[in-house]
């Protein structure tokens, strides 16, 4: 089995050597995001959010600010600055949902080079494998047995194959970690409009306390 891995990849010549760097480069990047939305903390996030929204619902910010203290996920990170910042604003809220954005959607464009970038080196590698059996049928002599020039166009057509094959196995976990991404900012922005309504109502209400 390792023989015909090593067979395969020798037969697609240079071209195998950057789609073979590219393929450890997008198992390792699924690796690390695979730890952060599984295995990390912001595995919590969905029920943090129905924590925090209940908590400020029925009115125990105070709560809500002593768990956020000691919440790792980003949604705990959220309630701590808008319950913290002088100025509580939806504004300000905003601002930290996009300095979150980096860690929330991070390798992201890398994940997407690398789905575009493996098909077109895998294509390259065929073009110059046909390119050089072409190069054989032009000299009539070097060619005794056409099996020779159809054997390098299928030994070409390995790096298509193996190109394709590392854009779909880093495609699909790309999709799931951009769902996550999404639905995880769009639970900020929930939890943001939340804080930014409640330090409203409680703005109000405190000067409508020191007027009574």
């Amino acid at each position: 089995m390792i023989d015909r891995m090593i067979q395969f990849f020798l037969a697609g010549g240079w071209v195998m050597y950057p789609l073979l760097l590219m393929s450890v480069l997008s198992l390792t990047l699924i690796f690390e995001r695979t730890v952060f939305w599984m295995f990390s903390t912001q595995r919590r996030g969905p029920s943090r959010l129905t924590r925090y929204l209940r908590l400020f619902d029925t009115n125990q910010a105070r709560l809500a600010s002593q768990e956020a203290a000691k919440d790792s996920t980003l949604e705990g990170q959220l309630v701590r600055v808008g319950l913290d910042a002088k100025v509580r604003n939806e504004a300000i809220l905003i601002g930290q949902i996009e300095s979150m954005r980096p860690a929330i959607e991070r390798f992201a464009p890398a994940l997407g080079a690398i789905i575009a970038a493996a098909p077109l080196l895998g294509i390259l590698g065929t073009v110059t494998g046909i390119i050089r059996s072409f190069d054989l049928l032009g000299d009539a002599s070097a060619v005794s047995d056409p099996s020779i020039v159809a054997g390098g166009i299928a030994e070409a057509l390995y790096t298509t194959a193996f190109g394709l094959t590392i854009a779909l196995l880093t495609l699909f976990p790309h999709v799931v970690f951009k769902s996550r991404a999404e639905r995880t900012l769009g639970r900020l922005e929930i939890l943001a409009g939340v804080i930014a309504e409640y330090t409203e109502q409680s703005s109000h209400r405190d000067s409508t306390d020191q007027l009574a």
